[in-house]
């Protein structure tokens, strides 16, 4: 049987959806007793052959035809009929029940003590919405001005207005002329009833805002929280303050999850209106707390077969389905089991058992469930089922205790032509989670080719919460998809062949209707595998998303998942952001250059990083430090590096044009205490924004760190920081002038290098000692100057050296002055010969002999430079 919701269901990889779901609810028609199935003809079909001995029920009713109930109802309405208001409002209430909660949301609101929390708790259509609305009507008749509603979408209110207006009906109020009702205009909340303006006594108003919206109740009276259970529980407890509240919850149902608040916040509340006021220093402590438990049913008489049958049917009614645990095992002996979904929506006695038990722990959990989640477990293609279990006792013939459940989807495997037509037009189809979001993110066409798996719940025992079951079924799934758990050989894969199973609803149609039987299945698989008998698939990548929340963060993060979106909008439900983190998985196929610990997803996961800190000063602006610090995960311990400080490599060079001299002048003051902190705060963002991406590696304590981030990347100012952090103002500004003063200092520090290196340098002169001793140079200074002078006088004694004043073709002449002077020299010494030369060769003998004088002079000096210089 094919259903329109398949095609939800089907993505381009897993095509074929199973009709488990309608299996079940065929099989689960015929153990129905007080329901008749026939034909078109109207003939009673086979299914329905316990009709044939069908007995009258026994009718509890008075001579009027009221049962006890009703009796007493209206006994009720009668004793309080000249009571304004509780009388005209009473009239209105169906059950005994209703008119018992109206009575006691009434008297909370006549008290105007301002200090009551009325709890209200019942089942699916049991009339708490329409006794809040009458309640509410009550108190615009007692006067209160300021009313507010609230619950996870105006959707959930609109039983609550349709009772005000009613209230206000059996109050003589007239709408238009007592009071206007005033539609949503916003396009998501499909024109839901927002705000009632009254008119009659004063301006009254009643509003509705959305659950995460608290700060807005400053000037409230009276509070009224309708389906609390489906809002997270720190959202409801941000909401309750000094004035009257009213809290209305599913115990069961798919409104909400029902059990994390009445077992938390419930017992929390009366814990504290015990206490003296004294002792308890929050808004919760002094108060009255008052519960209200509706069991009577509006829509079905007391002990409708129908109603149990569809509360079994569509798992509504679980709370009580879960078992103690007699024993908590160690979680290193517990195994993950795979659950085959054939056997377990089989409608066969153990595996509904098995079923109910596991819907109890999604319920259990902060999950909000509905009739299409269990459709979607049963029938999605692409959906498994994996739960934890202890040591398991095979002689013992019980189901065992289930200690958390994981839902898995595997995606991916989507053809490079479907990406790129997805990111043309702008639309996403349904499936396939991860890899779109993360195609749209970073414009990829080749990660959605990839497969993976999205763990789409994981639900602990609520007995076993914060034990380790969680971490230890993550880890296990782990590995199990990175082929760690399965000692398959490749034979035994291709050996591997399905049995095909005909289901109820397949078999049913080769068979008139008249003569099918429809049964449970004998020929079903082990309902339980464990994963070393099962083939996993091959997979890239785990992936999970989440409502981002401090908690859930860090266990992921705990276990290697990194983030690679965060949606800026919050949930008009919870108040929190979607985020989406990712895992890769130990993988031949892909290769990956480098030896990052994020594999293929490391320069994505940068990528996110970098974004996420520019965010942070706009749509994560009131994001918790601890959050934002826990997403960013910075390395702020860097003294592995500072005996060694890395090269600036131009770092003050690429600030040029927003970080100038004077930002360093001013810095340099602020951290010698010469100028306050307003004076840099311009430049305290583009320090921190360097400092987040390790360019700026000084080491700092998480809470220098912490408040680096708020005032440098959230830009939030120090009275802000003072609630975050919960420290005093100057203990706040200590750790920044601290953080500041080591920035300063790495930043002087790689400056003067930078401009060291720009400016020109002398070349350096080396000193070296002497190869020889002292007296070993003055022996060889002497014994050059010896040389030299024995060649100057060798130089003299030379022939060609003397030739030069030789007196040639003149002996005649030389004889003749000789005779003249009687054969003596003259007393001067001096003879006058007549020399036969021109002048030129005169003229050039001279300057020959000038030179050559010249020279001898310069060789001298020069020796007794360097006598002078060796000594």
């Amino acid at each position: 049987m094919v259903m329109d919701v398949h095609e939800r269901f089907r993505t381009e990889s897993h095509s074929e959806a199973a009709g488990r779901f309608n299996e079940r609810f065929l099989l689960s028609l015929a153990s129905c007793k007080a329901c008749v199935i026939m034909d078109d003809e109207l003939n009673i079909l086979p299914i329905s052959s316990h009709i044939r001995s069908i007995t009258p029920v026994p009718v509890k009713e008075d001579s009027e035809g009221l049962s006890e109930a009703e009796r007493d109802l209206k006994n009720l309405k009668e004793q309080l009929s000249e009571d304004f208001p509780v009388g005209p409002l009473i009239k209105k209430c169906c059950t005994l029940d209703q008119g018992k909660a109206v009575i006691t949301f009434l008297d909370a609101i006549l008290d105007k003590a301002l200090r009551s929390t009325v709890v209200s708790l019942a089942a699916r259509g049991r009339g708490k919405s329409a006794a809040l609305g009458l309640a509410v009507a009550g108190a615009i008749a007692a006067g209160y001005s300021n009313i507010f509603v609230t619950a996870p979408s105006p959707d959930n209110l609109k039983t609550l207005f349709e009772f005000i207006c009613k209230g206000f009906d059996a109050l003589e109020y007239k709408e238009h002329i007592d009071y206007d009702v005033v539609k949503s205009t916003n396009p998501e909340f499909k024109k839901a009833t927002v705000r009632i303006n009254i008119y009659r006594q004063h301006r009254q108003t009643i509003q509705y805002i959305q659950p995460h919206e608290h700060e807005k109740l400053s000037q409230v009276e009276l509070l009224v929280v309708d389906e609390a259970a489906a809002i997270p529980l720190p959202v409801v407890k941000s909401l309750l303050g000094p004035y009257l509240v009213f809290l209305s919850s599913t115990v069961n149902g798919y409104e909400g999850t029902g059990r994390s608040l009445s077992l938390k916040l419930l017992q929390q509340l009366e814990e504290q209106s015990q206490m003296p006021t004294k002792s308890v220093e929050n808004s919760l402590s002094g108060r009255l707390f008052k519960k209200i438990e509706l069991s009577e049913s509006i829509r079905y008489a007391s002990g409708d077969p129908i109603e149990s049958w569809l509360n079994t049917l569509l798992c509504l009614d679980v709370a009580n389905s879960i078992p103690n645990i007699s024993r908590l095992p160690p979680p290193t002996e517990c195994d993950l089991y795979y659950v085959n979904r054939d056997t377990l929506f089989s409608y066969h006695k153990d595996s509904e058992l098995f079923l109910q038990r596991m819907m109890a722990l999604y319920v259990a959990s902060h999950y909000k469930n509905s009739p299409n989640d269990l459709q979607l477990m049963a029938d999605a293609p692409a959906h498994h089922l994996f739960v934890l279990l202890g040591p398991v006792d095979e002689s013992k013939n019980h189901l065992p205790d289930i200690l958390c459940v994981i839902q898995v989807c595997l995606e991916g495997q989507i053809s490079r032509k479907s990406a790129i037509k997805s990111l043309s037009d702008g639309h996403q189809p349904f499936g396939d989670q991860i890899p779109w979001k993360f195609c749209e993110q970073f414009q990829d066409t080749v990660f959605p080719t990839l497969s993976g798996a999205r763990i789409v719940r994981i639900a602990t025992h609520p007995s076993a919460m914060r034990l380790g079951y969680g971490s230890a079924a993550v880890e296990l799934l782990t590995r199990y998809f990175e082929g760690q758990l399965t000692p398959i050989s490749e034979i035994d894969v291709e050996n591997t062949v399905e049995t095909p199973y005909v289901r109820v609803t397949e078999a049913a149609e080769k068979v008139s209707l008249l003569e099918e039987n429809i049964k449970p299945r004998t020929d079903l698989p082990h309902l339980l595998v464990h994963l070393h008998e099962r083939r996993p698939e091959k997979l890239h990548y785990i992936g999970v998303s989440f409502g981002l929340t401090l908690d859930l963060f860090r266990f992921w993060r705990r276990h290697k998942f990194a983030p690679f979106y965060i949606g800026q909008i919050q949930s008009t439900v919870t108040g929190e952001h979607t985020c989406m983190v990712l895992k890769p998985l130990n993988n031949d196929e892909i290769e990956v250059s480098g030896s990052d610990q994020w594999g293929f997803f490391g320069p994505f996961y940068q990528d996110f990083k970098r974004r996420f800190t520019r965010l942070l000063g706009s749509s994560f602006r009131t994001m918790e430090y601890k959050l934002a610090m826990s997403i960013l995960d910075p390395k702020i311990n860097f003294q592995d590096l500072e005996p060694t400080m890395p090269p600036s490599n131009g770092f003050l060079t690429s600030l040029n044009g927003i970080f100038s001299p004077h930002d360093m002048k001013r810095l340099e003051a602020y951290t010698s205490n010469l100028a306050d902190f307003h004076m840099i705060l311009d430049l305290v963002p583009i320090l921190v924004h360097q400092y987040y991406q390790e360019k700026l590696p000084v080491t700092l304590s998480y809470a220098q760190a912490s408040v680096l981030l708020c005032i440098g990347l959230q830009n939030q100012n120090i009275s802000y920081i003072e609630g975050e952090i919960k420290l005093e103002r100057q203990q706040i500004l200590s750790l920044f002038i601290k953080s500041m003063k080591k920035l300063h200092k790495y930043l002087y520090g790689i400056a003067s290098k930078e401009i060291e290196s720009t400016l020109p340098r002398l070349r350096e002169i080396v000193m070296e000692p002497h190869t020889i001793s002292v007296d070993e140079d003055l022996n060889d200074a002497a014994k050059q100057v010896e040389d030299g002078m024995k060649a100057k006088t060798e130089s003299l004694l030379d022939p060609d050296f003397l030739q030069q004043y030789a007196i040639a073709d003149r002996e005649a002449d030389f004889e003749k002055a000789l005779q003249n002077g009687s054969g003596k020299l003259p007393s001067g010494g001096l003879l006058s010969v007549k020399s036969s030369r021109t002048k030129m060769e005169k003229h050039g003998k001279q300057e020959k002999s000038h030179k050559s004088g010249e020279k001898r002079s310069k060789d001298h000096h020069s020796s007794k430079s360097n006598k002078k210089r060796k000594s």
